[in-house]
């Protein structure tokens, strides 16, 4: 117990170092590692649990590369599942006993012969520690899941870019907040030890939501402390295309300024909204998992014939046909 107290206040330690410089960095609209997207690259696959399968982010992302890049022609899929992990823990009880956690080692060797991605953002954590406060054994099955992942990833070809966890809000529990600050800071350690692609959302979002509540109190961007709102969201992806040299995207406040420069912006963002709500659910049917309680999509076969529809229908929006 000793050893993990002292483990845990380390990592404090750390954490607080971190956070300083991360606020230091936002401030300045500096962002570390910026990471351009290979040339050969063209299909890419989102990873993660329901904060990923609710796809805000993902699509706020698609648009964005859409509208600048129309001639990359990026495929990008969301295959998050609620509820996953990357450590194979489930708490007692989860669902109400309806079932426990998916496991990512499940189903992950059927997303990578099945969708063949190019490149996997994956964005794990917020499951993993299972809602209790810090042990080193749940630390080290998140750790273990990590590298696993990375490894697995790698074997099929494919690039992997990591993202931190959003916030946990500590008025929801305080110690499970301090619990994904150290498993963040773990993972952008990994930039430096083992040279990884990491891109952080947790420390930013954490200071904005500070930020926000020194003005308003009431703030939060999830009424449970977990699945956060469009704000939210908007957060993660501004993290993300930042790292990807996105630097323009710094002086946006939401999807709608981001895309504001375009005259069909709002237009192309609400026909990718509506392809990936489709898609997501027809590629985890056509992949598989053991999660109950979700969506039949569409064959892929047909899914795909209407992705195609869309596409033609966004390309006129951005040509301005």
């Amino acid at each position: 117990m000793k050893r993990i107290i002292i483990f845990a206040g380390v990592f404090l330690l750390l954490s607080s170092a971190v956070f300083s410089q991360n606020s230091l960095n936002r401030a300045e609209g500096y962002q570390s590692q910026p990471y351009r997207i290979p040339d050969n690259v063209k299909r890419i696959v989102f990873l993660g649990n329901s904060i990923t399968y609710a796809g805000n982010y993902v699509a706020d992302i698609e648009a964005y590369l859409k509208i600048h890049y129309p001639e990359k022609q990026y495929e990008i899929i969301n295959a998050g599942l609620p509820s996953e992990t990357v450590s194979g823990l489930s708490e007692t009880g989860h669902a109400d006993g309806r079932f426990p956690r998916p496991d990512l080692h499940e189903r992950l060797e059927r997303v990578m012969t099945k969708i063949k991605p190019d490149l996997v953002i994956a964005t794990y954590g917020m499951n993993d520690g299972i809602y209790m406060p810090f042990d080193e054994e749940r630390f080290r099955k998140y750790q273990d899941g990590i590298r696993w992942l990375h490894d697995e990833v790698t074997k099929y070809g494919a690039g992997i870019i990591y993202v931190t966890p959003s916030v946990y809000d500590e008025r929801k529990g305080e110690a499970y907040a301090n619990v994904l600050d150290l498993y963040s800071d773990w993972l952008l350690s990994c930039r430096y030890s083992s040279g990884w692609n990491v891109i952080d959302t947790h420390w930013p979002m954490k200071k904005y939501l500070e930020d926000r509540r020194l003005i308003d109190s009431s703030f939060r961007y999830a009424e449970d402390g977990i699945h956060p709102d469009e704000t939210g969201h908007f957060m993660m992806a501004k993290q993300i295309l930042l790292y990807l040299g996105e630097s323009e995207i710094a002086k946006a406040d939401d999807m709608k300024s981001a895309l504001s420069k375009h005259d069909n912006g709002d237009e192309v963002y609400a026909l990718i909204q509506k392809r990936q709500k489709m898609m997501k659910d027809a590629w985890l049917t056509y992949t598989g998992h053991l999660r109950p309680e979700m969506n039949t999509g569409l064959p892929i076969d047909e899914a795909l014939e209407k992705y195609q529809e869309i596409e033609k229908r966004i390309n006129m929006q951005i040509s301005g046909q």
